[in-house]
This record gives C-alpha cells, structure tokens and sequence, in this order.
C-alpha cells in the first residue's frame, strides 16, 4: 500500500502562483511514475503532469510553460509549481501514483485550488 498526502492548495487570484505538496509512503524514486490530476466541477478527471522513476515529465498542453513538476527523492515529495493561474485551473488536485507497470493507481485525497478572476 502506498499513502499519498497532498498539501498546498487554497485560493489565488489569475495571474497568482501555488505551489502543491505531496508526501509518498514508499520510495518514489522507484515508482513508475508519479504525478497530479485535476477535476473541475461537471468535469472529468485530467492527467495534469507525471514525471517518471526516469525523470521524463509529462504535461497537459494546457499548463505546459506554466507549470513545473519535481520531485525529492530523499523526502519521497513531489511537487507542482503553478505558475500564471488561470481561473480554468481551478478544480481539486489530486496525487496520483503507480509503483510498477503491473500495480494499481494509487490517489490523494485531493486538494482544492481555486483561481478567481
């Protein structure tokens, strides 16, 4: 089992910055990947950024240039820097994770981030 623990959202204004937390259980050097999600009220969950046990990160076109995801290997953290907030970014932040390619997901409880306009 791996426990995942977001901190860090809250409300900004557009243009404002956040940055999200996530503390892992495991060593998440050795997870298949590891990453945030997102839902917007009456929308599906979307696949915001991963980075990989190899370090390639992967981003949703629509944050690409505002967000950045890294990780602390020797906290077992993730984080995403959010830069240049958009009222469309607002949703529940979720962390996401896989140890191997045969595991199930793991999730977050979610935390809220809110962009007002």
């Amino acid at each position: 089992q791996v426990q995942l623990v977001e901190s860090g959202g809250g409300l900004v204004q557009a243009g404002g910055s956040l940055g999200l937390s996530c503390a892992a259980s495991g060593s998440i050097s050795s997870f298949y990947f590891i990453g945030w999600y997102r839902q917007a009220p009456g929308k599906q969950r979307e696949l915001v950024a991963r980075i990989t046990s190899g370090g390639r990160t992967t981003y949703v076109d629509s944050v690409k240039g505002r967000f950045t995801i890294s990780r602390d290997t020797a906290k077992n953290t993730v984080y995403l820097q959010m830069n240049t907030l958009k009222p469309e970014d607002t949703g529940v932040y979720y962390c996401n994770a896989k140890i191997s390619i045969w595991s199930q997901e793991y999730w977050g409880q979610g935390t809220q981030v809110t962009v007002s306009s």
